[in-house]
């Protein structure tokens, strides 16, 4: 395997801020070599890809913990996703982040959600000596990087030496790394962890078929993750996610927690929200506290599209994510177990439905203040005729008369409320306490703008 810097500004749309205003320096890196299928009988084939890479620019700020995520293709692009939700816990801890193109259709384009916007397609000139094979080779290339940063740090990391390598992946990536968690992983023993983030019933399959390839009308089967896991896995799930829509949902693959296995159901939470395409963008731990709560303010408007209702605009997904990746780096470097959830309350028969309580907010799994001491319903089901809106869900805000019910005492009531319950939440493990004045912050202010 042959691995060369690249020179320039890499493709990688990360947010609106300057990584290096973070404390960050960033390299992007070409690698070049044979990857292998999974597939019966196995075949092999060259492969040229890319990997972006991250890291402190203070060697004493790094954690000794790499992040390597399976960048999201499902619109047509390579998209950090998990770096989307979480980079402030990610930059916080000091940990080095790898964004590997790992699928088919982020190099060369292909079918998707979205347009055509991969890398040979915004950027000819710069990525048209990059080659992939097929998706059927993308658990082996990503093996490969992953073993590079564990085994080869200098050639990418500069001085910085990893003591552990944990692999994150959002959506449809995190639907590759069930298959990987269960099939690659106990061959290929690379990474000591993994964050498997919003993913739905079935896994991807191993012969590169697309997730997209309609030619096959019946639902793929559910998967669960094998029950003797080599290493700590992590799951975060949102209602979205649980009971399907886009696809089958994840309520089928549902198992028990065991000694490496942890999985967060959160209630009020879709598969993406407020958060995906507004707030992470400017969310430079620096960022005003009105412009962030001018990004959560409700929209109907999303991607071009007027929605018949306001897309998920609840915090929660995002700051328990940033929760759920601490508890994964903690597990995976000193054993300290996370904690477990309850799962999401669902009807008995099929079709399975959430159950609601009665501001229509989920009942069970994991509870955050944000639907015990609520000021609006949040939810992961949105218009069952829109594919974009079924993904961002809905929310609708509280009327004066139901925020006077709630909290007869006003913000004063709403906020000893609030906290009591944020408090109960860090010290439950699901949020942390790094977060704790921000949130309260913004749930002072957006109360007052619903007054």
């Amino acid at each position: 395997m042959n691995v060369e810097p690249v020179v320039g500004t890499p493709n990688l749309l990360l947010g609106a801020y300057d990584v290096s205003a973070l404390g960050y320096a960033m390299k992007e890196f070409f690698v070049t070599g044979v990857a292998t299928s999974y597939t019966e009988p196995a075949e092999s084939a060259e492969f040229t890809t890319r990997f972006v890479v991250l890291t402190p620019t203070d060697p004493d700020r790094f954690s000794g913990t790499a992040v390597v995520e399976w960048l999201n293709v499902s619109g047509g692009l390579d998209a950090p996703a998990v770096w989307f939700m979480a980079h402030r816990e990610l930059v916080r801890a000091g940990h080095a982040y790898v964004a590997v193109s790992v699928q088919r259709v982020g190099i060369e384009g292909g079918a998707s959600m979205g347009m055509d916007m991969s890398l040979k397609t915004q950027d000819a000139e710069r990525y048209g000596s990059l080659h992939h094979p097929g998706d059927a080779y993308a658990y082996d290339v990503f093996t490969q990087v992953g073993r590079l940063i564990r085994e080869q740090p200098g050639d990418v990391l500069g001085s910085l030496k990893p003591e552990a390598v944990v692999a994150l992946g959002e959506s449809q990536s995190a639907l590759f790394l069930s298959t990987y968690v269960n099939v690659v992983d106990p061959l290929a023993r690379v990474f000591d962890g993994f964050l498997v983030h919003s993913r739905f019933g079935p896994a991807a399959p191993l012969d590169g078929v697309s997730i997209f390839d309609d030619s096959d009308a019946a639902d793929p089967e559910a998967v669960p993750f094998v029950r003797d896991l080599r290493v700590p896995v992590m799951t975060v799930i949102t209602e979205t996610d649980l009971v399907g829509g886009v696809r089958a949902g994840y309520y089928a693959a549902r198992q028990p927690d065991s000694d490496r296995l942890r999985t967060w159901e959160i209630p009020g939470t879709a598969h993406a929200d407020n958060y995906t395409i507004k707030v992470g963008f400017i969310d430079s731990g620096t960022a005003p506290l009105a412009d962030l709560v001018e990004a959560y303010a409700p929209t109907a408007s999303l991607m071009g599209q007027e929605l018949p209702h306001a897309i998920n605009f609840g915090p929660q997904h995002h700051y328990v994510l940033q929760a759920a990746l601490a508890q994964l780096v903690a597990w995976v470097r000193t054993g300290a177990v996370p904690p477990s959830a309850p799962p999401i309350d669902l009807t008995a028969t099929d079709p399975r439905e959430l159950v609601l309580d009665e501001h229509g907010l989920a009942t069970g799994g994991l509870r955050t203040p944000w639907v015990d001491v609520p000021v609006a319903r949040t939810s992961g089901l949105g218009a069952a005729d829109n594919l974009m809106a079924m993904l961002f869900g809905s929310g609708e805000q509280f009327d004066a008369g139901t925020l006077g019910r709630l909290y007869p005492g006003g913000a004063a009531d709403y906020l000893t409320k609030f906290t009591e319950s944020l408090d109960a939440s860090i010290a439950a493990g699901f949020l942390l306490a790094a977060d704790r004045q921000e949130i309260l912050d913004l749930a002072a202010a957006t109360y007052a703008t619903r007054q």
